[in-house]
């Protein structure tokens, strides 16, 4: 049996699996982290239970959907609850998490942490770290010269360093701020893309026709909802019309791309270094981000919605000990999967009241008979940040059902007479950019009742009686 492994999670902040080379962008490369997936495995069909920073941070952390872990919006983590960090902490693993911790209270389960208040910033940016005064929020820290991503890897291969000739393995949280809005660039990257123009999405001029009456009334179009502070100054005074929106969106996506660039070369200082000290055999690498993003898809920036490009993250993993380099896993993995597999590969037993599963059969290229062919997600934010009205649904391998169950629909921000709920019915098949909602198409009336009948069921099954 060869020793338990080193544990690297890797995880930006909205990072899109369309601005990823090896899901197949064609607006941007990320070769560094594409070096996991091509030594590893890529999963095709990985998504998050609920698209938004806090709640995807807890989820990962539990194992369960945000009405459990108690953290459905930005509410305080409860510290002292069961979480994968004090598990494999009791496992003999010494446990870090360093960069965003964006659940306000002060972590437990981890013998070190170094973590931006709130949001952090991108330049210059404060850290609070283990030992030192904590304040709950978005006080406190030390400031730190130099750029964000820099700063948190430096931390990590810092602390990694402090570790390597340990005999007790390690876990490690390495949490990137980047790409998370407002898209400031380092400097080494702040010219890339100036001599190119990055083509929109097919569905940027989005009318939001046949859809449910949420997608028009959210405010996170670009054309209409970055600021100034977003674009980085004012549009030119001539610019009108398409063109103008297209100076918005190449302003917008640019200084996105940028931000990847840089947490994609830090992923290569990290796998560099495993390498350099013999690390990179018995570490499991993984890369991944709290949630999806929208990179012009539907017009849009931002997140929340149970459409694809939000739903879905990237998952990379690397384990040369039981991975095959180069796998592709087509099946079904959430985010509540995450501490199940970390507890898996550590040899200690899984809570019964962890809601996902050990991913470590599908990374070894065996699927169980009894693996999800499908999944709940519930967005509880209703009417907050841009307008998105909450919603629940399930999405299988080929359908989405999506309910907007609107309460009060008429507040004010969203639109001026309240609205009987809605659902949508996307054919993912056949609309794969969710552009042409077929819940009331007479053809799918059957298909409807069984997707009723499995959303229920997983509603039940996700303990959520709300």
């Amino acid at each position: 049996m060869p020793e338990r492994p080193n544990i690297l999670f890797i995880m930006a902040d909205d990072h899109a699996v369309n601005a990823t080379s090896c899901y197949g962008s064609d607006i941007n490369d990320t070769p560094n982290i594409d070096r996991i997936g091509d030594e590893g495995v890529r999963f095709e069909n990985s998504f998050v239970t609920n698209s938004i920073c806090a709640p995807s941070r807890a989820t990962i952390l539990t194992g369960k959907h945000s009405h459990l872990n108690g953290v459905k919006s930005f509410s305080d983590f409860d510290r002292d609850q069961q979480h994968v960090g004090k598990l494999l902490q009791e496992a003999g693993y010494k446990t870090a998490v360093i960069g965003k911790w964006h659940l306000q209270t002060k972590p437990s389960g981890f013998d070190y942490f170094k973590l931006l208040p709130g949001q952090g910033r991108y330049e210059n940016p404060r850290f609070k770290e283990k030992g030192e005064e904590w304040q709950d929020g978005e006080e406190g820290g030390k400031e730190y010269e130099g750029y964000v991503t820099d700063l948190i890897t430096d931390f990590s291969l810092d602390w990694i360093d402090r570790q390597a000739d340990s005999s007790e393995p390690f876990f490690l949280m390495c949490h990137h701020k980047a790409p998370h809005r407002p898209w400031v660039p380092d400097e080494e990257h702040e010219d890339l893309y100036s001599k190119e123009e990055i083509h929109q999405p097919e569905n940027f001029n989005d009318n939001y026709e046949n859809r449910a009456s949420a997608a028009a009334a959210a405010k996170m179009r670009i054309v209409e909802d970055l600021t100034e502070r977003d674009l980085k100054g004012k549009p030119p005074p001539d610019l009108s019309g398409e063109e103008l929106h297209n100076w918005k969106y190449q302003r917008y996506i640019k200084d996105y791309l940028r931000c990847v660039a840089s947490i994609d070369d830090n992923v290569g200082r990290i796998l560099d270094y495993l390498k350099e000290r013999n690390l990179d055999d018995n570490t499991i690498v993984i890369y991944t981000s709290d949630q999806g993003f929208f990179l012009g898809e539907h017009g849009w920036f931002d997140k929340r919605f149970m459409y694809e490009e939000s739903l879905q993250a990237p998952l990379i993993v690397r384990y040369p000990n039981e991975i095959a380099a180069g796998s592709v896993v087509d099946e079904i993995s959430l985010n509540i999967d995450f501490a199940p597999t970390f507890l898996d590969f550590a040899g200690t037993d899984i809570p019964n009241d962890m809601q996902g599963h050990s991913l470590r059969p599908l990374l070894r290229g065996d699927t169980p008979e009894d693996w999800r062919d499908d999944f709940y997600y519930r967005y509880w934010l209703h009417l907050a940040d841009h307008g998105v009205y909450a919603h629940y649904g399930l999405r299988t391998k080929r359908y989405k059902l999506i309910y907007y169950y609107a309460e009060a629909l008429g507040t004010e921000g969203a639109i001026d007479e309240p609205k009987d709920p809605e659902w949508e019915l996307f054919d993912l098949k056949k609309d794969p950019l969710e552009m042409n909602n077929v819940f009331d198409d007479p053809e799918y009336s059957e298909k409807v009742r069984e997707l009723k009948e499995k959303l229920n069921r997983a509603k039940r099954e996700a303990k959520d009686y709300e």
